[in-house]
């Protein structure tokens, strides 16, 4: 028998402590939240300071990067409320959305959409959102605390959202949804394993890069938009913004994952205080070959 104190349990109760808390005091704590971690993790400040200026320059990033810490512990303290309170109430706190007539239009053909979105904002509040209208998969990889893995877990799978792990057996579910004429949504600026991916410029920098989305993309009949769940001040909510890529995507894997970089850096630059800074986007995977000295 599992001790009380197990914890999964300890995590669950927290999830469920910060899930019954006010929206907007959420984001209050959470703008507290990316302080503390800023001031405690030396490694934590140099990547997220060094990963801004490479992407927009030391004048741009010194006028970003305050406001990138507290975005970060907001992103990270509204998870537990949209993942655990009812759907239908987070999919009220998207207060508006531009871009839907792609997805309507999407829909009308029946091929399958391909949501992409990169770690800014919001990223988990479009596949809440359109699990209200179709069913939808997402590619999950899992927590790297195991403890908040039954959790997130039990979130992401409910109603018509539907997790697929980060394996062969999750890439078939994903080709699966796709050519049933589902939904599919994913992160493709997570550093994938050895062996799934390229070394492909990201904002001037070589970065492993999946190569998942681009050969989604290549699904005969898909649609590819790109989704923002931008978050907007003072817990008011969250803006959906939907849009298709602003060139056809096409020609090889390669050359479509290319574009996908580009997108997702166009999207970025639209809101750069919302991305996800700290993660270790330019890392060597375990086993993958040394980055190119020129991208």
């Amino acid at each position: 028998m599992r001790p009380l104190t197990s914890p999964s349990l300890m995590a669950s109760l927290i999830f469920k402590l910060l899930a019954a808390l006010p929206f907007g005091l959420l984001h209050s704590l959470g703008g507290l939240a990316g302080w503390l971690t800023y001031a405690l993790s030396p490694t934590y400040r140099r990547r997220l300071r060094a990963n801004l200026e490479q992407a927009l320059g030391s004048t741009e990033a010194g006028r970003v990067w305050r406001r990138a810490v507290s975005e970060t512990g907001r992103q990270a303290l509204e998870m537990p409320w949209l993942l655990l309170r009812p759907q239908n109430e987070v999919a009220m706190k998207v207060v508006q959305v531009s871009g839907w007539e792609h997805v309507e239009a999407a829909l009308a053909r029946k091929g399958g959409i391909l949501f992409i979105t990169p770690h800014l904002g919001c990223f988990e509040i479009a596949a809440q959102y359109f699990s209200l209208h179709g069913p939808i998969t997402v590619l999950f990889r899992p927590p790297k605390k195991p403890v908040l893995r039954p959790v997130i877990e039990a979130g992401r799978n409910r109603g018509h959202i539907h997790s697929a792990p980060a394996d062969v057996g999750g890439v078939r579910q994903l080709v699966k949804a796709l050519r049933a004429g589902e939904a599919v949504g994913m992160l493709p600026d997570q550093v994938p394993g050895a062996g799934e991916g390229l070394w492909l410029p990201f904002f001037g920098r070589a970065a492993y890069t999946m190569t998942l989305a681009a050969r989604l993309s290549e699904i005969n009949g898909v649609t590819t938009l790109f989704a923002f769940g931008e978050r907007l001040p003072d817990g008011k909510g969250f803006h959906l913004r939907m849009s298709p890529p602003r060139e056809p995507l096409d020609g090889s894997t390669e050359t479509r994952a290319v574009a996908i970089n580009r997108e997702m850096e166009a999207l970025i630059r639209s809101n750069p205080a919302q991305y996800l800074w700290g993660y270790n986007r330019y890392k060597r995977p375990s086993g993958a070959p040394p980055a190119p000295t020129n991208t």
